[in-house]
Formats: C-alpha cells, structure tokens, sequence
C-alpha cells in the first residue's frame, strides 16, 4: 500500500513529518503540563508537612478526620508505629477511613523518611503523591496528595490535542497535497510530452516531434530535467532527420534505378529474342534452300549466291544457343527483382492502394491453382469456409500476397510436402489468411527478421532455385499497407503463416 507516484510519497511523507512533530509536541506538553502540576502538589506537600498525620493520635481532640483544618480534599494522613500502620484518614466527608491491604502497608512502610515526595499506587485510592517524615515520639508521618486531578486534566489536554492535530493534518494534507501538485506541474508538463513522443511511429518515415517543454529555472532540479529533456529531444529530432533524410534518399535511388533498369533490361530480352528467334528462322530454312540456276563457267571473281551465304552461316552452335537462354532467364529475373524493387518502393512512399470489394477466397482459388501447376510435385489443399470471405483492399496485391507465400513454401520445401492454404473470418472486423505445410521448418534464429529484405532461410531449407530475398518482405509491405499483419510459426515438420487484414 506505499504510495507510488513522487507527488503521493512528496504529501505522505509531509503527513507522516507532520504527525511525528505532532507526536512530539503532544509528549512534550503533557509531559511539562504533568510536571508541572506535580511540583506545584510536592510545594504543597512541604507546606503541609506532617501536621495533619500528626493529628491523627489526637483524634479524642480534632474528631474523627483529625485536624482538617487547611488541608486540601484528598490528602491522606498515615500515622506509622514500628512499622506499623496506627491510623489512616483521607480528609473528605464522602470518603470513610481509607481500607488498606497488605501490599499498601507494605508499600507505606517501606518509605524513606527523608521528606522526599514519591510516586505511591494505593489499591483502594490509586495513585498519591506521599511525604515521610519522623515523629517526636518515634512515630512515621505519611502524607499524601492525589493525583487523579493531574491525570484528569492531562487526558483532557491529549485529547484536545489529538482532536486540533488530527484537523490540523487533515488541512495540511489538503493543502500539501495542492502545493504539490503545483510544484509538480513542470515535471508533468516533462512526462506529457514524453508520453507523446512515446506515442509517434518512431520506426519509419518523417516523424513531428512534440514542442519542447517550458524553460524552467536550471537551479531547480525540476527545471534541470526539463533542460536535459528539451536537449535530448532536439538530438533525438535530428537523428530522425538526417534518418528521414537518407530512407528518402535511398527510396529515390531504388525508384530511379528500377525505373533505368526497366528498359535496358526490355531491350536485353527483345534482341535476345530476336536473336533466337532469326536463328530458328534460319535453321529451319537451310535445308531447303536451292542456289539459282548459273551459267557454265562462272566468272572467279563473282561472288557466291544467297544459298552459298545461309550455308555459310549454318545453325546457331549450341554453346550459343544456351548462352542467349540463359541471357533471356537472368534477364527475366532482373526484371522481377526491378519489379518487386519497384513495388517495395512504392509501398514505402505510402502510395494509395485500390480499394475494392475483394473475394478473398477467389483470390486464394486462383493462387493454388497456379502453384499446382508451376510445382507439380508438392501436394496443394485448400481450407475455405461455406461463404465468401470478403474484404476492402487491392485484388493484384492480395493475389501477390498469396502468390509469394505459396512459391516461398514450393521453393523451400523438398517434393511431396502439403501446402495448405486456408481462408477464415475469425471476426466480423477481421479475415486471416493462412498458409502451412509441413516441410523442414525455419531456423528460429531467423524467424524474427524472416520477413525483412534479402533475408533467405537457405541454411534450413533446400531450395532448387535462388530467390532475390523480397519475396516475403513484400507480403509483409502489402499487409501494412492494408492495415493488418503477418506472423509465423514454424518447428520441424510445421511451418504456418498467418496473415491478418481489417475487413474495412
């Protein structure tokens, strides 16, 4: 039950000084109030002496009470002999002869007689405050004062004090607790704006960073975390600068670069093409060719014919012929990999999507259909629901979405592993996309930046052919973009993942 927050410990703590100081003062009065009061009874104690107990033997010539006379009520008189008690009286009129036991005799002649006062606690008449002195004739005089009335006006006075300490605490603590709260108000202002800053994509993209707190007095502690604040957040703003600064600096360079690789790339696979596709041409027309009729005798310095030239130049050698298909293949994959470039960029850039009625089971349909046929050696299922499931987002970018996580399961996995794909509303606001197999698992030492850029879970699983790397990491890009999320899960012989999108 401590107090938590720095205002709450600042108030209890106050509180809690206040009550001690409190305490101390109350101790301290009713401590001095008691003494006091107790020298004022053993002044009168000395005044009175041992008249009145003397009085005690003459009964027959005072009366029953002895002699009364200046004595206050209460005082008790004891007259002792040999240690003995001879005669007690009390002088009040409503208190008979005090009725001692053996401990209070016990107690009375075990006193001094010095003249001294003492503390004495009778059983019938509490607490006295005695005298002992010796009589003319051997005797012990007692006399006693009461203290009751002392204890009675001390509790009054604690009482009162525990009633005026308890108001005065209840208002301090009120206005303690005000005091506080404006003396803290800086330091709020400080974690406000911590909150705020707290709140900001800090990730990616040009971050605004919150307005710097008030200047406060540097000689104040609050104020000298204020300042420090204020400065961490100015280093903390340009580093997102100069960071914002050089993400757009790279997203233009990946822009242009797609952009100018484009068409030289084109160009590569169209004379590649043609190149194959006019020695196809001529293969096939050089068996069939017939040189023209000539005269007898040909001149020596008349050069040979079209036949001589398409005989020349025979079928295109097979070292060639493989090397302008492999040209055409690597060309292709650029052109893929400048795609997928392209498509990251723009997807960073923050470029608008359509927004369409989509059937996302349709789209999941299509995607195995087309991996079935691409990797014939794996085993495809699909997992739909009875109904449509359906969503707001980009038809072409949700078809690439399905599209890489099958060919990244196809490519990773050995021949003969199932691919499931499945289809679900797990919401009325939600729809999740799902696809599993059960190949050989991804390193868990991967798993965590699996969906970054030209990350390739190689060491763990074969794959017949390279990948650029993006796959994944576009999947992941369009799932931001349409306002959801992609995880995974993957041990040996189990590898799911699940893609989770906003209906709306």
């Amino acid at each position: 039950m401590r107090p938590r927050t720095l205002r709450a410990r600042l108030v209890a703590g106050m509180l809690v000084l206040l009550a001690l100081a409190c305490a101390g003062v109350g101790a301290a009065t009713s401590i001095m109030l008691e003494r006091f009061m107790v020298d004022r009874i053993d002044q009168q104690l000395s005044t009175i002496g041992g008249r009145f107990a003397a009085s005690l033997e003459h009964r027959d010539e005072y009366g029953e009470d002895g002699d009364t006379r200046g004595q206050s009520p209460g005082t008790l008189g004891v007259r002792l002999v040999n240690g003995g008690v001879t005669d007690a009286a009390v002088v009040s009129p409503a208190v008979p002869d005090p009725v001692l036991s053996a401990a209070d005799r016990s107690a009375l002649a075990a006193l001094p007689t010095d003249g001294r006062p003492r503390t004495l606690r009778l059983s019938s008449l509490h607490h006295y405050r005695v005298t002992a002195v010796g009589g003319d004739d051997g005797d012990v005089l007692i006399t006693g004062l009461p203290l009751e009335g002392i204890e009675s006006t001390v509790h009054r006075l604690q009482f009162a004090e525990v009633a005026v300490f308890a108001a005065v605490m209840l208002v301090t603590g009120v206005a303690a607790a005000l005091w506080v709260r404006l003396s803290l108000r800086p330091l709020q202002r400080v974690a406000a704006t911590a909150r705020e800053v707290a709140r900001l994509p800090l990730a990616d993209g040009e971050v605004a960073l919150p307005g710097r707190v008030p200047d406060e007095d540097p000689r104040t502690e609050i104020g000298q975390v204020g300042e420090a604040f204020n400065r961490m957040l100015g280093h903390v703003g340009d580093a997102l600068a100069r960071r914002h600064a050089s993400e757009q600096r790279m997203r233009t360079f990946a822009a242009d670069a797609s952009h100018e690789l484009r068409t030289p790339l084109a160009t590569v696979r169209a004379h590649v093409q043609l190149a194959r596709r006019e020695a196809g041409d001529l293969a096939s027309r050089s068996p069939h060719t017939r040189a023209p009729a000539m005269s007898p005798g040909p001149s020596p310095k008349e050069s040979p014919g079209p036949a001589a030239s398409v005989e020349s130049a025979g079928a295109v050698p097979e070292s060639v012929r493989h090397a302008l298909e492999r040209i055409d293949a690597e060309s292709a994959r650029m052109g893929k990999l400048v795609d997928d470039l392209l498509l990251l960029t723009r997807l960073d850039a923050g470029r608008p999507l359509a927004r369409d009625e989509v059937d996302l089971t349709r789209v999941a349909i299509d995607a195995t259909g087309d991996a079935r046929v691409s990797a014939p050696d794996h085993r495809w299922r699909l997992e739909l629901p009875e109904e449509p499931v359906t969503m707001t987002g980009d038809a072409d970018r949700l078809y690439q979405v399905v599209a890489n996580l099958l060919g990244n399961a196809s490519a990773h996995t050995p021949p003969g592993t199932t691919v499931t794909v499945g289809v679900a509303a797990p919401s009325s606001d939600t729809v999740e996309l799902t696809v599993a197999d059960d190949g050989p698992g991804i390193p868990g030492e991967i798993q965590d930046e699996i969906f970054e850029r030209f990350v390739r879970a190689d060491k763990a699983r074969s794959r017949a052919s390279g990948g650029s790397g993006l796959g994944l990491a576009i999947v992941k890009a369009v799932a931001a973009a349409h306002g959801g999320t992609v995880g995974v899960e993957s041990r040996p012989g189990r590898t799911v993942f699940r893609v989770v999108f906003p209906r709306r």
